[in-house]
């Protein structure tokens, strides 16, 4: 945005006085100080090798026990409705040194909970010197995904990284986010099993159902490479939780195209769901080589419709958890009613339960409290497409991990 509207911002409105775009944050105090002396200041220029790497941040914490962590930063994707690789730039990775020691200081402060960050997450591959001569190994993609890059080679990959973070502390979850589908070779998912503090959610943004729609997206693979791919992740780890991301009315989209999209949906039943119209964006492959031409009300109505089926099988799936036992990280109160709390329980699932005191350890009779950072176990009583609801009943911890 500050690249795009530059000179809008600081010559034809003059609505600013200085403009920073994502890469500049080196460069605020130079650009303060020719503020401070009456000039407009601006720097939107992109990095090729900014990561932040020595960079430790103030982090804005959910009352003191979830933190994000980034570990990398653009992307190489090229996806065709895409601004990001524009405004982010190439796929560079900080080194993971940098990334455990941060980590480890959040679960010295207490942290429970850390999500990684990037625009193409589970694509890292740490190159720094000191790291590099440690892999000689080709990019592993999902089985029937390709990529518009050359194969990579060398460097610490994304399970190296994994493997790491999540041996810092066994009692602090390991989420991820934003992957993208075709990053997800067994080896990854065989981690993400083994380790009881690497959430079973993964986010696996389909966009459409359509082979043809996926093509012109630039995706890289087809709907039933995507249906193997998520039949893989089910067998490798049972119960997985799955979101996704979807767009409605992109370049050229039949009807068939959307119903397509419609029978994706009924097919994988995703616990978790964002959906979107689709918005052209300037220098993107679309803007330059395809046409807009799904009238707005068809993209308004072909969003209401996925949404409505999403809604529809998502309640059915979360109500497979009804009389189970989840563990759940408590965030606060619910937004409803101060009488009730509400977390997220492994697969990222909201869950909401009234506020009590609760046993410190099961069939143990002293009590305690539940404040923000509590692992509870909480018995599901009911669900719907957003959340799920149940009592308390007691205190717990990773370590005694308990679901049934």
């Amino acid at each position: 945005m500050a690249e795009r509207l530059k000179s809008e911002l600081l010559d034809q409105e003059k609505l600013v006085d200085v403009l920073a775009g994502p890469d500049a944050y080196r460069d605020l105090p130079r650009l303060l100080s020719l503020a401070h002396g009456g000039q407009r200041a601006s720097n939107v220029l992109l990095s090729l090798e900014e990561t932040y790497a020595d960079v430790i941040p103030v982090h804005q914490t959910l009352e003191g026990h979830s933190a994000f962590v980034s570990i990398m930063r653009g992307c190489d994707n090229m996806c065709s409705y895409c601004i990001v690789p524009f405004t982010r730039g190439r796929e560079r990775s900080r080194p993971m040194s940098s990334i455990v020691e941060e980590v480890r200081m959040l679960s010295d402060q207490g942290v429970k909970e850390i999500t990684l960050l990037g625009q193409n997450v589970n694509s890292y591959r740490d190159l720094s010197k000191l790291q590099f001569s440690c892999s000689e190994r080709n990019t592993q993609l999902s089985r029937g995904f390709q990529s518009v890059y050359r194969t990579k080679q060398g460097g610490l990959r994304f399970a190296d990284l994994l493997d790491r973070v999540s041996l810092i502390n066994p009692n602090m979850r390991i989420r991820f986010t934003s992957p993208h589908p075709k990053d997800f070779p067994d080896e990854v998912l065989q981690l993400i099993q083994e380790r009881s503090n690497i959430c079973k959610h993964l986010h696996l943004p389909a966009q459409s159902g359509s082979s043809r729609i996926l093509h012109a997206m630039r995706r890289g693979y087809t709907r039933e490479a995507y249906l193997e791919l998520v039949e893989n992740i089910r067998k490798i780890i049972p119960g997985v939780s799955l979101s996704s991301d979807f767009i409605a009315g992109f370049c050229s989209e039949t009807e068939e195209d959307h119903q397509q999209t419609i029978s994706l949906l009924k097919e994988v039943g995703y616990n978790i769901g964002f959906f979107f119209t689709y918005s052209m964006r300037k220098k993107t492959h679309a803007y330059h080589r395809l046409e807009d031409n799904v009238p707005a009300p068809v993209k308004k109505r072909r969003l209401e419709e996925l949404i409505s089926v999403f809604r529809e099988k998502a309640t059915k799936v979360n109500m497979t958890l009804i009389g189970n036992t989840q563990l759940v990280l408590v965030e606060g109160k619910s937004k409803r009613s101060s009488e009730e709390l509400c977390g997220r329980n492994d697969g990222n699932v909201k869950v909401i339960f009234p506020k009590t005191n609760l046993p410190v350890q099961p069939e143990k009779t002293q009590m305690a409290c539940i404040t923000p950072g509590d692992y509870v176990l909480v018995k599901i009583t009911s669900a719907n497409s957003q959340s799920l609801r149940g009592h308390a009943l007691n205190h717990s911890s990773l370590n005694d991990r308990k679901t049934a």
